[in-house]
């Protein structure tokens, strides 16, 4: 039997219990006193659900179906079976939990989670940004081809919010509803009122002991009011800052960012960076929705990681590689692979600082790359040790208008 077969079948099947709902252990001559048998104590209602077969199939042969499945389907739109087969029932998702390995381990982006979880430490895992002028929105895709002509498998959407003294740009999983009271809400990144300097903060803590940003549990984003039902937390992970450039003097943005939530010891050959398992349970437990949380977890057993260390001589620092002149076309270069196509200020690739590794051979290392290929398109590619959430909020901060830097 084919999965498209398996898949039909189990369609099928829950779709008449989600009509009979709970169905009674009655003879069936007494199916049309149904009424009054409810109104008795004398018989006891029965989950349908727990009498599919599905629900009912042996676990080690599951684990092998499941397991085949996962293999079978590598690549996006099919791995798109891998997240259905987690979205039958709790004891299904259990397992393709236990199946599915971090990007670091497989490379690849399955679950909502994968997307707070640092790439991969060999070859960047390749995505694209598409920008929206209108709406002041930018969509992050994994690039499913080298052509990026057709759309990829989307993965976040980011929301630009101007206010008097800074700049919010709103991280949602949902395209359709990119606001801080949505139940989508991961994160947001915040500027300065210059445009030099940013802060990248995410809606639930990055590992133990990171510290939370008070703010009020209701105002408007976005024309919408949070409810103090659903509080949002703020937990700094990074902070952004470019260099000033008030004379004028040429030459490209200089940019630092200091990954608060990753230590620097990450980008050795056997450092750990931290990584989060699951979405911590708070609004609601169904998948894959997001809980939101505005102090500390008492739950930490999600985090494989250490508490981040308050020295910030411990933290991971990314500085732009510096770009060398080239005399006959005269401009700034760096080496894209290919990735990159059109010439913009946007343009930079981001490297360990010197005093974040052991020796001066991370300089080479390029951890995120983010260049224009199209009027509004635009690559970006990252690995270990961050995720693509926060390489996403750092490519936000090069679209925000800097007179001062530029």
């Amino acid at each position: 039997m084919s999965f498209k077969s398996i898949l039909q079948d189990m369609r099928g099947e829950f779709g008449s219990i989600s009509r009979k709902g709970f169905e009674m252990r009655l003879p069936n001559g007494l199916r049309s006193r149904s009424q009054r048998v409810v109104q008795d104590s004398c018989f006891v209602p029965i989950d349908a659900l727990k009498q599919s077969c599905w629900a009912n199939m042996p676990l080690e042969l599951l684990r092998d179906v499941l397991v085949r499945i996962e293999e079978s389907e590598s690549t996006w739109p099919p791995r798109k079976n891998v997240v259905a087969c987690a979205g039958v029932c709790r004891s299904w998702r259990d397992i393709m939990k236990e199946i599915v390995k971090t990007p670091e381990i497989s490379g690849k982006l399955t679950f909502p989670i994968s997307l707070k979880q640092p790439g991969t430490r060999g070859t960047l895992i390749q995505c694209f940004i598409k920008r929206n002028r209108s709406n002041q929105t930018y969509l992050l895709y994994l690039s499913l081809n080298q052509a990026l002509n057709d759309d990829g498998k989307f993965l976040l959407a980011a929301r630009r919010c101007r206010r008097p003294t800074c700049t919010d740009y709103i991280i949602s999983l949902n395209a359709e509803d990119v606001s801080k009271g949505s139940s989508t809400y991961i994160g947001k990144l915040r500027s300065n009122f210059l445009g030099t300097k940013f802060t990248i903060y995410d809606a639930q803590p990055p590992s133990a002991g990171a510290r939370v940003t008070k703010s009020r549990s209701t105002k408007l984003v976005g024309m919408k009011q949070v409810s103090p039902r659903v509080p949002a937390g703020n937990f700094p992970v990074a902070h952004i800052s470019y260099e000033l450039n008030v004379l004028g003097s040429r030459g490209p943005r200089r940019m630092h960012c200091v990954m608060d939530a990753i230590p620097a010891s990450a980008i050795e050959p056997d450092g750990v960076a931290p990584t989060q398992t699951e979405f911590l349970p708070g609004v609601s437990d169904s998948f894959p929705s997001i809980p939101f949380f505005r102090s500390k977890s008492s739950r930490m057993d999600s985090f494989h990681a250490r508490p981040i260390s308050t020295d910030k001589d411990d933290l991971l620092v990314l500085q732009n590689k510096a770009p060398r002149w080239h005399e006959q076309l005269q401009c700034w270069c760096l080496n894209f692979n290919g990735r990159v196509t059109v010439a913009s200020v946007k343009n930079f690739q981001l490297v360990a600082s010197l005093d974040s590794g052991v020796g001066g051979q991370e300089q080479d290392d390029v951890i995120l790359q983010f260049g224009k290929v199209g009027k509004d398109v635009f690559t970006m590619d990252y690995k270990y040790p961050i995720s693509a959430f926060q390489a996403f909020a750092i490519c936000l901060s090069s679209f925000d208008t800097k007179i001062a830097c530029e």
